[in-house]
């Protein structure tokens, strides 16, 4: 792992990796099928960025939110990382453009949202890059909203039959046993490993109060000089 930890180092400047993050990135490396289950702030991105910048390729990302693919974008660029996202009211004919990017400019990362998979061109484009990870953030709404308002997450599987080789790695923090089965079973993941980190936070302590003036409470706990314990009321 001496070359994931010198990318780790020059890029974002860490010296080690939390864990999971490092078995993550071995099993992705290996070209199996991965789910990473991570609390939030658990750094889930660097679970794909890494091993993507490792090899010759771009990475595509499935995301669902325009401001996290936006956001993630920006910070890539800052670090001088060729990345792209095709969000909504992108005009085709800069989608066009920006997909050429892709397939001829060296890019190492596609964000899009999984409607975008739905339209042929686009996917046919899509099967014409160099990819070599698939990964799936916020991977619970494949099973949350996939069966609900946002059915285009259930289709994200039929990337299996057009990259049969290229690892899928699903990432999210909040995923209950029975939607952690449900996301490998709607994503048809081969066999996958499984990495979970716990979700207790020592820094996070969670009260009842039961008070007659609500917000004269919570602007004392406010006030509180205390920088270990964060209060949620």
């Amino acid at each position: 792992m001496q070359e994931s930890l010198a990318i780790l180092q020059k890029y974002w400047k860490h010296d080690t990796f939390r864990s999971p993050q490092e078995e993550i990135i071995t099993s992705v490396l290996d070209g199996k099928d991965t789910f990473g289950l991570m609390p939030t702030g658990g750094g889930k991105s660097i679970c794909f960025q890494v091993p993507a910048m490792m090899r010759s390729g771009i990475c595509l990302v499935i995301s669902p939110l325009v401001a996290l693919m936006k956001d993630q974008v920006q910070r890539l660029q800052k670090l001088d990382i060729k990345a792209i996202a095709l969000t909504g009211g992108i005009q085709s004919e800069e989608i066009i453009t920006l997909l050429d990017n892709c397939e001829f400019g060296n890019y190492k990362f596609l964000y899009l949202s999984p409607e975008r998979l739905q339209s042929d061109w686009i996917l046919e484009r899509i099967k014409n890059l160099p990819i070599n990870l698939i990964a799936i953030d916020e991977a619970h709404c494949v099973s949350q909203w996939g069966h609900d308002f946002r059915p285009a997450y259930l289709k994200i599987a039929h990337l299996k039959t057009h990259f049969p080789k290229i690892p899928f790695l699903a990432l999210t923090a909040s995923a209950t046993k029975r939607v952690l089965e449900d996301v490998i079973m709607q994503l048809n993941l081969d066999k996958p490993a499984v990495f979970q980190k716990s979700f207790a936070r020592k820094n996070i302590a969670y009260m009842v109060f039961e008070v007659e003036d609500k917000l004269y409470r919570m602007e004392q706990i406010l006030k509180k000089k205390s920088t270990t314990i964060d209060y949620i009321c």
